[in-house]
Parts: C-alpha cells; sequence; structure tokens
C-alpha cells in the first residue's frame, strides 16, 4: 500500500483522539489522528511524523496522521490500513497457493469480518488486526480491553464449527519484532480467547511489515507466543 503527498513533521499534543498539534514548515497544524487507540508510547512530545495531505478541500483538516518514528523505528498507526494490507497480500498469494477471491466486510453471525476468501478449494473467514504496541522488541496486543476483539474470535470457532477455514491475523506495522503475544495486563480475556482459538483449530498468523515513510508492505511471519507471561 503506498500513500500520496505524504510530508514529514513534529508531534506536539493530541487534545482528544481524533486530532493532533504538528509542527510543520515552522507552523502548527492541527491534524486527523487515523488511529483512535491511546498509542501514548508513540504519540510523545518532539517525536518525527509523517502526515499524508487529504485530496479532499472540504475537510476540516488537511492532513491525516499516519506514521511515527519510536527510538528510530518507523512505526505505522493508520488503523484503516491493515485490513487494505492484508487484502493486497492475499491476493497476491501470499497466504494461500491458489488464485482466490476476496470480499471486504463480509456479515457472519452477529459479526462482521474484514475479509472472506473463496477460491476451488477452500472458504475461509479472515480477520485482520494491526499491532502497533511494541516493548523490548516484542509486539503485544491490545493496547486497550477489547471485547469487539474478544466477540471476533468466540464467532472464528463458530466459523470453523460451520465448516469454514478461520483465520486471525495481526498485522505488526513495524519490522524488527522477534515475537508476537497477548497484552496479558491490559486484557487477560482476550489471551485466555486466543488460546481458546487456537485449540478450536482458528489459525493464529502474525507478520511484520516493511515501513518506508510512504509506503507499508505485509512481509515476514512472527513467532507467536500465546503463554501466560504473567502466571507462568
Amino acid at each position: 500500500m503506498k500513500y500520496d503527498k505524504i510530508v514529514r513533521g513534529i508531534f506536539l499534543d493530541r487534545p482528544n483522539r481524533f486530532i493532533a498539534h504538528v509542527r510543520l514548515d515552522g507552523h502548527i497544524e492541527t491534524v486527523h489522528v487515523k488511529n483512535t487507540g491511546r498509542c501514548r508510547e508513540l504519540l510523545v512530545p518532539e517525536a518525527e511524523v509523517i502526515l499524508e495531505e487529504s485530496s479532499n478541500p472540504a475537510r476540516k483538516t488537511k492532513y491525516d496522521l499516519i506514521c511515527v518514528n519510536k527510538s528510530g523505528r518507523w512505526i505505522n498507526m493508520d488503523s484503516q490500513i491493515p485490513n487494505k494490507a492484508a487484502k493486497e497480500w492475499i491476493m497476491a498469494g501470499g497466504l494461500f497457493p491458489e488464485e482466490v477471491t476476496v470480499y471486504t466486510e463480509k456479515t457472519y453471525g452477529n459479526s462482521r469480518f474484514d475479509l472472506y476468501v473463496e477460491s476451488s478449494m477452500r472458504k475461509a473467514f479472515i480477520e485482520v488486526k494491526g499491532v502497533t504496541l511494541e516493548e523490548n522488541n516484542i509486539a503485544r496486543f491490545p493496547d486497550a480491553p477489547t471485547q469487539r476483539g474478544v466477540k471476533h474470535i468466540e464467532e472464528l470457532i463458530r466459523c470453523m464449527e460451520d465448516g469454514y477455514e478461520a483465520y486471525l491475523l495481526f498485522v505488526i506495522q513495524m519490522k524488527g519484532i522477534i515475537r508476537f503475544e497477548p497484552n496479558w495486563n491490559t486484557h487477560r480475556e482476550f489471551g485466555e480467547t486466543l488460546q481458546k482459538a487456537k485449540k478450536a483449530g482458528v489459525h493464529i498468523l502474525a507478520r511484520d511489515c516493511m515501513i518506508e515513510t510512504d509506503r507499508i508492505e505485509i512481509q515476514d511471519a512472527v513467532p507467536i507466543n500465546l503463554e501466560d507471561q504473567i502466571h507462568a
């Protein structure tokens, strides 16, 4: 996935979850933040950020904040991009060997999954989760409690019971990650439900991404550890 019309700026503050103030070319610009998560470890004063200029002249904000530099590592924090990157990756043969048709926002039961894949060989539901939380080169999800995320995992288990393939894809929006873990401190139920899904046969995948200032591309598999590190 490639961005158009990007510029660099310096993050100053975030008055609310939707907007931030960025120093850009000697002035302060109010920009839209394309991630409503907390991102406290990313959006720190004086962090270098990447903005994309909007093509919509009617918008109140001219730019979207899409990427941040954390200790020399670029991290994409655009919450809308993992689904697009995952679809691009799957259609390019990243997940399945055969030619597939990919549908977005497919409803099943009481949930709407990010992707649904069909081919002559399979029918598969895929839920995509973007990951921006990193500490000591370990990526974790979620960065805040997510009952919606738990519900999606439970629905993936039901998909399998009805004969579909089910995948949960964690798109880690950075490079240099040694492993992925559930964020047990933040939401224990999510980790426990992940363990349950794995036992049920849901495919749990984690992939890192090549991040450039104007591009993101899903790349390498990342080891997954679903063991409870706190109460082990």
